[in-house]
């Protein structure tokens, strides 16, 4: 689907729900806080989204649904997750739940399922257990062959929807010897099951998503006939991994809905109110706050829209794409958050205030991002591992290599260029040192340098040519990186992969590639997202953001950045549209005087 029709399908959500400040829409603040209080499963909201039909984008076309690209539904439940990362959660855990049966279901499995999702089927998905957490390998559900099927017996623990799912996909033991091949993967229709053969867990109590059902099952004896199983026997920690690189990729969704309602009710207050004799948002040092976070988000918005879309045009590359997003974007935005909380002052306590409330919900659910289907170790080790082969792919790559990387990059961060239909089982579980993102960076800095050279407005030009040198500032890192990881190897030897430093380096690579990112977006999609994309001012202050990781004293913008970079973000408030490069219009209110 191109840029055109993805803003107007989701400008059609938006219209459907109404203003989430508006307690007469049909999702509005009011209501979410009021399940968030109660601890309450919001199934009407979860069913007047499946009544839109959100669901259908978020399965396959070739089995009854409309899910042509992925970032259809990223980008939906983008929009939801600006309500309620709640329910938004609840919505998605379907979707994660169902990946192993796109993977490697059979035709007839597939069709069956998309058509109980489509009708309201709910499904969880049973990967984890108490004792075990990341471990997989060491999970204890067994799944005994027996005459036409299978009898399972074993436990899942902290699964999203296994109270109130319908079907519930676990991964057993088939192979009493374990290891890799010793897993598989089972659709569990509980409605099936023989009452009191499968046995719900307590619910748990959450700091954050305090309304979703994270519970778990217990399953005693259980049989499962065998059309149940989904792919081979022994395919289990394939599909549990490689469903794993979607979950991580769509699961920032969250993050970027939840941080885009907290910084418009901030941008809200710093509006509305003065202090000292001037506006909160007119005072320079809340002024910088708020440019930051806008950034920030800007920085996330293109390093999501890459790995959204890399599931489909690069699939050999997702490990990369996938870990690298699902460590960077969650804490990049706590840092996010951590400033607007400055700016929005005594008003992020106020859980009851009728404009400002939902922020501290916000505040609270974006953590569970961190570790919602790998957590920033996890994630971390992934990138970590491959390291080496990144790097010497960064830092080697020949004319050629780049321009063959950037041929490829352009399906990634073009908005408009067609996808090739999305098949999972494409998707590798090691890159081979390929990320086109870093690798044909150069080509993008080129490409930036013409777009500076050629731009009408003299401010443009310096500030998008200021953003090409820090890019090439940016680029140069990867050759340091490299040279400690070489001193790192060198010191350690074998066990430099379980070192603390190790991880370290992969905190750095993640970010920069998450402005290599910045930089793609910005030349890739120039003509697809309209007048004032890529503003210079955004770009140059989205890269010194990643700058101040890696060195946090140095500050290369100055305060005529920060006040254009405001006025974009007052120009995105006022429209109002969605805080991203994608022209989204949204519906939201500002507070009257207070």
């Amino acid at each position: 689907m191109n840029a055109g029709k993805l803003a107007s399908l989701a400008g059609e959500l938006e219209d459907y729900l109404g203003d989430p400040h508006d307690d007469r829409s049909r999702m509005p603040f009011a209501r979410v806080l009021e399940h968030d209080e109660r601890e309450q499963y919001p199934h009407g909201m979860v069913s007047l989204l499946q009544d839109w039909g959100l669901q259908h984008y978020c399965l396959p076309e070739r089995w009854g649904g409309r899910a042509g690209d992925v970032e259809v539904g990223f980008q939906l439940v983008r929009l939801v997750a600006r309500r309620d990362p709640t329910t938004a959660t609840a919505l998605m855990i379907t979707n994660v739940a169902f990946m192993p049966t796109w993977i490697a279901a059979t035709d007839e499995q597939g069709r069956a399922a998309v058509d109980a999702i489509k009708h309201g089927g709910r499904m969880a998905w049973g990967l984890t257990e108490r004792e075990h957490g990341s471990d997989i390998l060491a999970n204890e559900m067994r799944a005994e062959k027996v005459p036409g099927g299978y009898v399972l017996t074993g436990e899942k623990w902290l699964i999203g929807n296994a109270t109130v799912a319908d079907v519930v996909s676990v991964q057993a033991r088939t192979d009493p010897r374990g290891g890799p091949g010793g897993w598989s993967v089972f659709a569990v229709d509980k409605r099936r099951c023989p009452a009191g053969s499968v046995m719900p867990l307590p619910a748990e109590r959450l700091h954050g998503l305090r309304a979703i059902d994270m519970s778990g099952i217990r399953l005693d004896g259980v049989f499962v006939p065998e059309e149940c199983r989904i792919g081979a026997e022994g395919q289990g920690l394939e599909l549990a991994l490689q469903g794993a690189q979607v979950a991580r990729t769509v699961i920032c969704a969250i993050a970027l809905g939840a941080v885009d309602t907290a910084l418009r009710v901030t941008l809200d207050f710093a509006e509305q109110r003065s202090i000292f004799g001037r506006k909160v948002a007119d005072i320079p040092y809340s002024r910088r706050q708020l440019a930051e976070s806008f950034a920030d988000l800007m920085v996330a918005d293109a390093v999501s829209t890459a790995a959204v879309r890399s599931l489909q045009a690069v699939p050999e590359q997702a490990s990369v794409f996938s870990s690298v997003v699902k460590y960077f974007v969650p804490t990049l935005l706590d840092r996010t958050m951590a400033q607007l909380s400055v700016v929005l002052g005594a008003r992020q306590y106020l859980r009851a205030h009728p404009h400002y409330g939902v922020y501290q919900k916000m505040l609270r659910d974006l953590l569970a991002v961190h570790f919602v289907d790998g957590n920033t170790v996890v994630n971390l080790k992934s990138v970590g591992a491959q390291l080496d082969g990144l790097l010497a792919a960064a830092v080697s790559a020949d004319d050629a290599t780049r321009a063959e990387a950037a041929e490829r990059a352009s399906g990634v961060y073009d908005a408009d260029a067609p996808l090739p239909v999305w098949e999972p089982h494409r998707q590798l579980l090691v890159s081979r040192g390929r990320d086109d993102t870093v690798v044909s960076l150069p080509v993008a800095v080129e490409r930036l340098r013409a777009m500076a050279a050629r731009h009408g407005d003299r401010r443009q030009r310096e500030w998008l040519g200021r953003a090409a040198d820090l890019a090439v500032r940016l680029s140069g890192e990867f050759a340091r990186l490299r040279a400690e990881l070489d001193l790192l190897k060198r010191a350690q030897g074998r066990g430099y992969g379980a070192s603390a430093e190790l991880f370290r380096l992969a905190e750095r690579y993640c970010a920069l590639h998450a402005a290599a990112a910045s930089v793609q977006l910005a030349v890739g999609s120039a003509r697809v997202f309209g007048e004032g994309f890529p503003d210079g001012a955004v770009l140059l202050l989205s890269l010194e953001r990643v700058w101040r990781l890696l060195h946090p004293t140095e500050t290369v913008t100055d305060p005529e950045v920060v006040d254009r970079v405001m006025e974009v973000l007052r120009d995105l408030h006022t429209a109002p549209r969605l805080f991203s490069a994608r022209p989204v219009p949204v519906r939201a209110s500002a507070p009257g005087p207070e």
